[in-house]
């Protein structure tokens, strides 16, 4: 298990952390050739072991270490707490940037929308019209002079949104939902973002502070068992839209994934989802060629439309891609 733990760690060092935070890289590493961390991860349950977590718990517990020789102290002198923060924590990052990266595919169907999206966390993703956007050559204003206002380098295959969408409805589900108005949730929300991403620390508080002005629905639930259940409280006038971002991966089974997948287009639903590639391997098998290194796959109905940065800040149109067997 500490061999497979260890190629894990080497990976989000190599793939994820390396260009965005250097401080993550070398921790990662650290622990990918540690034997303590290594065996002090062994003791959690197999989804509670993922790098975000255990850096994201340290850092509540204990701030923010210099370097990879503190961290390994801290993580020594702090093991209890750490793993409490751990197992009684998600990975729920909640990146309000990504509605950047969801805006071209929403302002493509028809308006007005009712959005549901499965792993909600505080509902942040759930408010695109509340946000601004920055696309280079368009921009879309803010509807409130405090609100985020979210970059995103595009290509120029890609039709870029010319407004806002308009949303009738609005509904998180999540098995643990986040509360914006909560001050240990709104902590927890921003000890998962990275040290020294200081523009997305300052857009998760401006989100959060649009959030709280009217907080989004969220109801606590399993994105198969309750999904037909909120599904049916969408109004009949408004196009609906079940999506999900960085979620369905921490569903271990691949056949739940899939059947997820079937579930929202058996509902009369449209599927948006935006996963790490792997995901839904029957998305990915589409492809005529892999995406950009630690990219997530942007895809609607089963069709990849798009790579896509992890955190929203770029993406690259596929379009409707024909099958590549």
């Amino acid at each position: 298990m500490s061999e497979q733990l260890a190629a894990r760690f080497r990976r989000f060092a190599e793939i994820e952390a390396r260009g965005r935070s250097p401080l993550y890289e070398a921790l990662a590493l650290g622990v990918a050739s540690d034997a303590f961390t290594l065996d002090f991860l062994d003791t959690l349950p197999e989804q509670k072991r993922q790098p975000n977590l255990l850096f994201a718990a340290l850092r509540l517990v204990c701030g923010t270490p210099r370097d990879w020789p503190a961290f390994h102290t801290l993580l020594r002198q702090h093991a209890d707490a750490v793993r409490a923060t751990m197992l009684a924590r998600r990975t729920q990052t909640n990146e309000a940037g990504r509605c950047a990266t969801l805006l071209p595919v929403f302002a493509r169907l028809a308006q007005p929308l009712a959005l549901l999206e499965v792993g909600a966390a505080a509902g942040l993703c759930l408010l695109p019209d509340r946000y601004g956007y920055d696309y280079g050559e368009r921009r879309l204003a803010p509807p409130s002079r405090d609100a985020p206002v979210f970059s995103c380098r595009t290509d120029s295959a890609m039709a870029l949104p010319v407004t806002h969408p308009s949303v009738a409805w609005r509904l998180g589900l999540d098995v643990h939902p986040l509360n914006v108005a909560d001050t240990s949730d709104c902590a927890w929300l921003e000890t998962l973002v990275w040290p020294g991403q200081s523009d997305r620390l300052h857009c998760l508080r401006a989100a959060l502070a649009v959030a709280r002005r009217d907080p989004p629905p969220i109801v606590r639930g399993d994105l198969l068992a309750d999904l037909s259940t909120c599904v049916r409280q969408t109004p009949a006038e408004a196009t609906i839209v079940v999506f999900h971002s960085a979620v369905l991966a921490y569903v271990a089974d691949p056949a739940l994934r899939e059947a997820f997948g079937h579930a929202v287009r058996k509902l009369g639903a449209v599927w948006v989802s935006n996963e790490a590639p792997g995901v839904f391997p029957s998305i990915q098998q589409r492809l005529s060629r892999p995406g950009p290194r630690g990219a997530f796959l942007l895809s609607v109905d089963g069709v990849p439309m798009a790579w896509t940065d992890p955190h929203g800040g770029w993406m690259e149109w596929i379009g409707a891609e024909e099958d590549s067997g």
